[in-house]
């Protein structure tokens, strides 16, 4: 695995400590016998290779000394310099000559990274391991995006059907309330109306003689209760007794009760006598 980064690297050192070499014999050989420039060019590349060599004897130890690295990469700055101070100096092809003044810096720069890809390498069972641990973090977050999507599109649906059956629900009962309000309006002009106020007079006349007639509508919704009947049997009225209390009742209020009214709140108050002698009493007392 380390030979993706250390391949580079030692190719990229070959090349420039040979540039080096080169140019420095090439430099200085006017100047000083060539010998001597050999000499300065294998001084300066044996340097950074000792440097370089001792940074990989401590990385392996898992160490690190950054007084070595300092001399390492002064080592690679001079190198790098005497490639430059060439180039700007040479008279032919000046810029190729300065294209290739960056090997060194590069070359220490590949060995950087190769330090760091050895620290940071794991085993083949460390890497699948990893790799299974991500790949069930994945599915296990797949599996709850799906959960999640379809518990959102199961309520939707819920809320729909709801909001439809509450929309069939409020209409229903809106056209019964209409029916209703339309079957009560009739039954009140009914009520109100002229000829229905005759037809009861005709009707009830015979019985109860001066009596208005009148049609009262049903009530809906909750009465209140009207008690528990006697358990014991009242003794029986006598006719006098009788007419006092129906007398009573009709003028408990105005206008006076009609008989209806008055039969209902007599045998509401717990009062008993036959309907023959409650109408008798009630002749009596129209009278």
């Amino acid at each position: 695995m380390s030979a993706k980064t250390v391949l580079p690297a030692v190719a990229m050192t070959a090349v420039s400590m040979v540039l080096t070499l080169a140019v420095v014999v090439m430099w200085l050989g006017t100047a000083v016998p060539w010998p001597v420039a050999v000499v300065v060019g294998l001084g300066i590349d044996g340097g950074w290779l000792a440097t370089l060599a001792y940074e990989r004897r401590l990385a392996a130890q898992g160490d690190h000394d950054r007084t070595v690295t300092a001399v390492g990469w002064s080592f690679g700055a001079v190198a790098t310099g005497v490639l430059v101070a060439h180039a700007l100096t040479a008279e032919d092809s000046a810029g190729a000559w300065l294209a290739v003044a960056w090997l060194p810096i590069a070359a220490k720069a590949l060995w950087l990274i190769h330090s760091m890809w050895e620290r940071t390498a794991l085993t083949p069972n460390a890497l699948d391991a990893i790799r299974g641990i991500q790949q069930e973090a994945r599915d296990e977050a797949a599996v709850a995006r799906a959960r999640l999507r379809a518990e959102a599109a199961t309520e939707e649906t819920r809320l729909t059907a709801v909001t439809a059956a509450g929309a069939r629900v409020a209409h229903v009962q809106a056209k019964t309330a209409q029916t209703l309000s339309s079957a009560w309006s009739t039954l009140e002009a009914a009520r109100k109306g002229e000829e229905t106020g005759r037809a009861l007079t005709s009707v009830t006349s015979p019985v109860t003689p001066g009596v208005t007639a009148r049609w009262e509508l049903p009530v809906w919704g909750p009465s209140e209760p009207t008690g528990a009947p006697a358990l014991e049997a009242s003794p029986a009225l006598t006719d006098d007794v009788l007419d006092v209390l129906v007398d009573g009742i009709r003028h408990s209020q105005t206008p006076p009760l009609s008989y209806r009214e008055m039969a209902a709140r007599f045998r509401t108050a717990g009062h008993s006598a036959s309907e023959v002698r409650l109408r008798a009493a009630w002749k009596r007392v129209v009278a």
